[in-house]
């Protein structure tokens, strides 16, 4: 990996990332691609090992390190890896009456982002009429796939390994604003999500920087900013050396702002993320009608966040469900939902309601602040005053400008 370097920049007060010989963004994905392809070959080449680690060949391929690289295929996994490759697909077309030729556009498409990046065979197959012996014909098929180089290569294409030039300007907190997205992308939410948090941030002064490149997430660049705010992110994004920057920068003392959609997948391939960061995983929102009013309960918490807003407002947006609530591993509760003000009912009438239902929280993790909040799909709750004050005191107590401390 090319190596990072921080520059003063003489025009004014900021900090400039650069990455030497930086290019083209078309030039960078046939790059990334060659990259991916080679990364490949190198791991294969177990029985002879490069022995010289120090080239820089060596240093980039060592990046490619997307996280569902080397899985065996099976119904389990994300049916975008199943789509890509020609052999599993025959053999779940030939099992489910050719179903992927016939599935909605918004699961099809093998680009990211996509749903077909957050949710699994066996999931889709739950939407049907497919039986149990006809899934484990499928998995046991799929298991006996090999995974060839180029599923491994369409499996990556979809992460970053190039990090983007950033200006960072002076000022406190320093934002990061994360928008890389693999799964369901909702534009208007996140367009509106963004253009609120740009206001927020020119309206206190706070030098805020906007990303969609998840090899953002390195050491160095984290250190430069206070706070990372991911905007309604969905699907799996970071490279495993990724992930592991991200954690390091939490666990030792980083902000994390989570809004909605970043808590919202059916299903996730980092643990930690949805079990330490977030704290809660997402089962369901309502469906009919899919957004309603409802009553918000603000909670006293030692964070600050919300006690003006007390002892709570109405507002319409689409209501988030969780298998359990953050309150039982430690999360202190910001907000929590009035099930009686709306109609807690899913998809094929499933029974969102959780008794306690919180929607707003904080966590922390190691000596790291986490703020997730599940509002935000409708994009008009992006100018409603309340949701907006929320959202900049999360930010200011993330930023560990508050009295609360994780240390």
């Amino acid at each position: 990996m090319k190596k990072l370097r921080s520059n003063r920049s003489t025009a004014g007060k900021s900090r400039t990332l650069k990455v030497p010989g930086a290019e083209s963004t078309s030039s960078n994905s046939k790059r990334q691609v060659r990259l991916i392809i080679g990364g490949i070959l190198l791991f294969s080449l177990t029985a002879c090992p490069m022995t010289d680690p120090g080239t820089e060949l060596t240093e980039e391929l060592s990046m490619i390190d997307c996280p569902l690289r080397d899985e065996p295929f099976s119904i389990d996994s994300p049916l975008m890896d199943i789509m890509l490759s020609p052999a599993a697909s025959e053999i779940v077309n030939r099992h489910m009456d050719s179903v992927l030729e016939t599935i909605p556009g918004d699961f099809a498409s093998t680009t990211a982002p996509s749903f077909s990046a957050i949710i699994s065979l066996k999931m889709l197959a739950a939407m049907g009429d497919s039986t149990a012996a006809a899934l484990t014909a499928i998995n046991r098929e799929l298991a006996a796939l090999e995974v060839t180089d180029s599923d491994r290569v369409a499996r990556c294409v979809r992460y970053d390994i190039e990090p983007p030039q950033l200006d960072i300007p002076d000022g406190k907190p320093r934002i990061l604003l994360f928008e890389k997205i693999n799964g369901f992308r909702d534009g208007p939410s996140v367009e509106a999500a963004a253009a609120s948090l740009r206001a927020m941030a020119l309206r206190n002064g706070w030098p805020l920087v906007g990303a969609a490149n998840g090899a953002v997430m390195s050491a160095e660049i984290l250190a430069q900013f206070d706070v990372v705010i991911w905007n309604n992110i969905s699907g799996d994004v970071l490279t495993l050396g990724q992930r592991e920057a991200f954690q390091d920068y939490i666990n030792t003392g980083g902000g994390f702002v989570g809004i909605h959609g970043s808590g919202g997948d059916p299903m996730y391939f980092w643990d930690w993320y949805v079990d330490e960061l977030i704290g809660a995983r997402f089962i369901g929102h309502p469906m009919d009608p899919q957004f309603q009013d409802a009553k918000l309960q603000v909670e006293t918490t030692d964070s600050g966040i919300g006690s003006d807003l007390s002892p709570g407002w109405s507002m319409n947006d689409e209501w988030y469900s969780f298998a359990t609530s953050p309150r039982s591993s430690g999360a202190q509760v910001i907000l929590t939902l009035d099930e009686s003000s709306y109609s807690p009912v899913g998809r094929g009438g499933q029974d969102l309601r959780m008794g306690d239902h919180p929607v707003a929280w904080t966590r922390c993790v190691g000596k790291g602040r986490s703020f997730y909040s599940a509002i935000g799909h409708r994009p008009e709750v992006y100018s409603e005053p309340e949701h907006v004050k929320l959202l900049e005191q999360a930010i200011v107590w993330a930023g560990g400008n508050a009295n609360e401390s994780c240390d």
